[in-house]
């Protein structure tokens, strides 16, 4: 186990994903500064109803986009690897910023079938189609991943976090195939796909919950 700054929020990170946030309070702009200068990650744990869950991503900082007057800043941050925490500390040693003794997990099997993708980008095209929505998908042939299209094809919070537990390639394959075969464009987007697909790049502002 190693010692990891954490920063809770209500959301889920994948693995090489981009990660864009408005950072506003003081113990994560001390995060931030720290990430700066010592290179340090920190994780981006889950909360669910209000209580922290136990599998998260690890982050590192690319870059400090833009810095304002206040303190406050823009920063773009990619996701790197999951791990699970085993005790968790409102406030690092000497921090203002939260912190915990986490474990890093192996993937059981992290190639995943190619076969397999093709039919989650067929699907994820088709409803893509049938709602109008224009966002690009690369094909199973180029290195399609499906952390790619987690956020975008209506699976809530809960259920982008079970995908987040799936260790096994082939069991996050078979969720999304799942998932994907459930929704019926031609009833509207009750699930809200076309709002999530139109993100692209924007800075999130969110408000950390203060446990």
């Amino acid at each position: 186990m190693q010692t990891l700054a954490l920063f809770p929020l209500q959301l889920v990170v994948y693995p090489g994903e981009s990660l864009n946030l408005h950072i506003f309070e003081p113990r994560y702009r001390q995060l931030v500064t720290d990430a700066e200068n010592e290179g340090i990650r920190f994780g981006v744990p889950t909360v669910i109803d209000g209580q922290l869950q136990p599998i998260a991503t690890e982050v590192s900082l690319e870059e400090v986009v833009k810095r304002y007057p206040s303190g406050e800043s823009d920063i773009r941050t990619t996701g790197t690897r999951v791990f699970r925490i085993e005790n968790f500390q409102r406030e690092g040693p000497d921090k203002l910023y939260p912190s915990g003794q986490v474990e890093f997990l192996d993937p059981e099997h992290e190639e995943e079938n190619v076969q397999l993708n093709r039919e989650i980008v067929r699907l994820t095209r088709q409803i893509y189609r049938r709602l109008n929505i224009d966002r690009a998908i690369r094909p199973a042939e180029a290195g399609f991943q499906t952390y790619e299209i987690c956020h975008y094809v209506g699976l809530t919070l809960e259920q982008e976090y079970a995908l987040l537990t799936l260790q096994s390639a082939e069991k996050r394959q078979a969720y999304l195939l799942n998932h994907l075969k459930k929704i019926k464009p031609q009833l509207g987007d009750p699930l809200g796909i076309r709002e999530r697909a139109q993100l692209n790049g924007h800075f999130k502002d969110l408000l950390p919950p203060d446990f």
